[in-house]
């Protein structure tokens, strides 16, 4: 596989003589991560857990098959973490009751798998679990999703969408996600379904949101001061709708959206970027 492992971040869990940081990472992926040869991503995640101490739980809720989390299971196991236990919640009443809860509030690291973010937002969304995923992101435990499960990360979601590279209206939607990246909304499997422009079109009705747009086997790695690392094998693509003007609020059906002045950040392995101060962190000479 080359110089995959050269594409290892060089963020690592809080040392002893470290400050403690403020609460723990998230790790958006684009989804399609290898699962079969280097597992940078997956590594990554187990190791940002705890490596051998690691206790995961895996969240399947974005499939309708509950058996879509015994896989990532299995490959945590693999790695050798201490444990990983699926907690499938299929209803409101799962993501409120007392047992699956306990698995994720003893959790380091909570990995939220593809599928439909709509699941995990109508079953999740203003439970307990979703207030125990963000109270065990606080106390430092990793937080990851892929694909669908990256979605839902942010502070707003893409729900539906078609693809394109042109942004027009209504191409997309937005809901309210978990809100563990803020300002922010993310998109996955980006270039590979070509999502550049419902990504635009979104970021065009509020410009004020950050848009990350994620391809798959890649992932974008936020640490506790929103700085971004890019790991894996594609890249991460950033849109900046600050200075941007556009006519989204005169567009009427699905016409074409005009934006200006839109700031485009393409970020490959390696590269890391201040979501906050909204620039890029590397010296490129």
């Amino acid at each position: 596989m080359g110089n995959v492992t050269d594409l290892a971040p060089t963020l690592s869990p809080p040392q002893a003589t470290e400050a403690v940081p403020t609460r723990g990472p998230i790790m958006a992926i684009g989804g399609a991560e290898d699962k079969l040869d280097d597992k940078v991503i997956l590594t990554t995640f187990t190791q940002l857990a705890g490596g051998t101490s690691a206790r995961i739980a895996v969240v399947p809720t974005a499939s309708s098959i509950e058996a879509a989390g015994e896989r990532y299971k299995a490959l945590f196991l693999g790695a050798g973490v201490a444990s990983a236990e699926v907690v499938f919640l299929g209803s409101r009443e799962d993501a409120n009751g007392e047992a699956p809860l306990d698995v994720l509030e003893d959790a380091t690291g909570i990995f939220l798998t593809g599928g439909n973010q709509m699941r995990l937002a109508a079953l999740i969304g203003g439970t307990e679990a979703a207030a125990i995923i963000r109270r065990r992101n606080a106390a430092g435990a990793v937080i990851a999703g892929t694909s669908a499960g990256a979605s839902i990360l942010s502070s707003h979601m893409v729900a539906f969408g078609a693809s394109g590279a042109t942004p027009k209206m209504r191409m997309a939607q937005m809901v309210a996600g978990f809100g563990l990246v803020p300002e922010a909304i993310i998109d996955q499997h980006f270039r590979q379904r070509d999502r550049i422009g419902r990504l635009l079109s979104l970021v065009a009705s509020n410009p004020g949101l950050i848009g990350m747009g994620i391809d798959e086997d890649t992932a974008a790695l936020i640490d506790d001061r929103l700085t971004l690392e890019v790991i894996g094998r594609h890249s991460v693509t950033i849109v900046d709708g600050t200075r941007m003007f556009s006519d989204v609020f005169q567009v009427k059906g699905h016409a074409g959206i005009t934006i200006s002045n839109a700031v485009l950040h393409v970020l490959t392995p390696g590269r890391r970027f201040d979501l906050a101060e909204r620039r890029l962190l590397d010296r490129i000479s």
